[in-house]
C-alpha cells in the first residue's frame, strides 16, 4: 500500500516518495543489511540502556548524569558496554523477526482496510498500528531472555556486597549468566517478564507506528511545504523534496513517536525490567509477581518511582526512533528490487 495519495492529500504542492512495500524488497539483502545496520544503531545506542536499567533497579531516585558518573568512577566505561555481546546476539534474530512480521502486516492489513473502503490515512494509520503489535509479539520470542541475560550483565557491578545474595548476582559472560539462570529457575526464569514484554512493547510498538503515520503526514502537511518551497521551480508545478528533507522529516516524525510511546509505556517497562533482574527465591518459590513488585515500587518512592529512567528511556526512544526509522528507510531503498522507481 503506498502512502503517496494521502500525504499528497494533506500537501498537494509536496511530491513525497511513495513508500516500498514488502513484494518490491530483496529479502536476501534486506535482512544482511539490516542486521549490520541495526548492529551499529544498538552500539550507539547501548550506553542509554545501560543508565536506564540501573536507574530502574535503583533503590533510590538518583539522576541519570549521577548514575553515569557513579558507574564510569566505579567500574570503569567498559561498565557502559556490559551484556553487550550478549545484546547483540540476540538483536540479529530479533530484528528479522521485527522486520518481517512488520512488512507483512502491514501490507496485508493495508491492502485489506483499503478493500473494506477505508480512506487511505485512516487505511495506514490501522495498517502501522496492527504491523506494529504483531511486529513487537515476533520479537519478544527472542528478546525476552535477550533482555533478561543482558540486564543481569548491566547490573552486577551495582549488587550490594552486603547483600548474602549477591554473588548470585555474578556472572562471567552471556554463557555463564544463561546456564546458571537456566539451572536456577528453567526455562521460566529466560522468560521472566515474557508476559508484561509484550503488554509494554506490544501497545508502544503500535502507538509508536500510528503516531508516526500521523506525525509524518502533519509534518509534510505544514513545516515540508516551507522546507521544499525553495525547490519550486514553476507555480503549477509539485514539490519534489530531496532526500536530506525526506530524512529530516521522517526523524522529527519519529522522534515525536518515541518520546510519546516512552511516556505513556514507562510504569509497565519499570515494572517488567524490576521482573526481570530478579532471581527466584532459593526456598523454591516464585519470585515476585506484577502487583508485588508495583507495590514494592510505590513504597520506595510512590508512584513517581515507576517513572524513574525516564529521561534516559524518552532519549534512548526519540534517538532509537530517530536513527531507526531513517536507516529503515535507507534500508528498504537499498534492498528495493527495481531501483529505478526510486528516482
Amino acid at each position: 500500500m503506498s502512502m503517496s495519495v494521502a500525504e499528497e492529500e494533506s500537501s498537494e504542492e509536496v511530491n513525497v516518495p511513495g513508500e516500498i512495500d514488502w513484494q518490491m524488497l530483496d529479502k536476501s539483502k534486506f535482512f544482511f543489511l539490516g542486521a549490520a545496520l541495526f548492529s551499529g544503531v544498538s552500539a550507539t545506542l547501548y550506553p542509554v540502556v545501560v543508565l536506564k536499567t540501573r536507574q530502574q533497579v535503583a533503590q533510590s531516585q538518583v539522576s541519570c548524569l549521577n548514575t553515569a558518573f557513579s558507574l564510569i568512577r566505579g567500574e570503569g566505561f567498559r561498565a557502559l558496554y556490559r551484556g553487550f555481546g550478549t545484546s547483540l546476539m540476540g538483536t540479529i534474530p530479533a530484528r528479522a523477526l521485527y522486520m518481517a512480521a512488520l512488512e507483512v502486516t502491514k501490507s496485508s492489513v493495508g491492502t485489506a482496510t483499503v478493500r473494506f473502503g477505508l480512506a487511505e490515512p485512516t487505511a495506514a494509520l490501522v495498517a502501522n498500528a496492527a504491523a506494529g503489535l504483531s511486529a513487537a509479539m515476533a520479537a519478544q520470542l527472542v528478546w525476552t531472555p535477550v533482555d533478561v541475560v543482558s540486564q543481569r550483565l548491566m547490573i552486577q557491578g551495582g549488587c550490594d556486597s552486603s547483600n548474602p545474595k549477591a554473588s548470585a548476582c555474578r556472572y562471567i559472560n552471556g554463557i555463564d549468566a544463561f546456564r546458571k539462570i537456566l539451572s536456577n529457575d528453567g526455562l521460566r526464569g529466560l522468560y521472566r517478564g515474557f508476559g508484561i514484554s509484550i503488554l509494554t512493547y506490544a501497545p508502544s510498538n503500535a502507538v509508536w507506528w500510528a503516531s508516526y503515520s500521523v506525525a509524518q503526514r502533519m509534518v509534510w502537511g505544514g513545516v515540508g511545504y516551507y522546507l521544499c518551497k525553495g525547490n519550486d521551480n514553476g507555480a503549477n508545478s509539485a514539490l519534489k523534496p530531496d532526500t536530506k528533507t525526506v530524512m529530516a522529516v521522517q526523524g522529527v516524525s519519529a522522534a515525536v513517536a518515541g518520546g510519546m510511546s516512552a511516556l505513556i509505556t514507562m510504569p509497565l517497562d519499570t515494572i517488567k525490567t524490576r521482573l526481570q533482574v530478579l532471581d527466584g527465591d532459593e526456598n523454591g518459590r516464585r519470585g515476585p509477581t506484577v502487583m508485588q513488585t508495583l507495590r514494592s515500587l510505590v513504597r520506595e518512592g510512590g508512584w513517581t518511582a515507576c517513572y524513574r529512567g525516564l529521561g534516559p528511556r524518552w532519549a534512548s526512544m526519540s534517538m532509537s526512533a530517530t536513527t531507526m526509522i531513517t536507516t529503515y528507510e535507507f534500508l528498504k531503498r537499498l534492498s528495493a528490487k527495481n531501483q529505478e522507481v526510486l528516482t
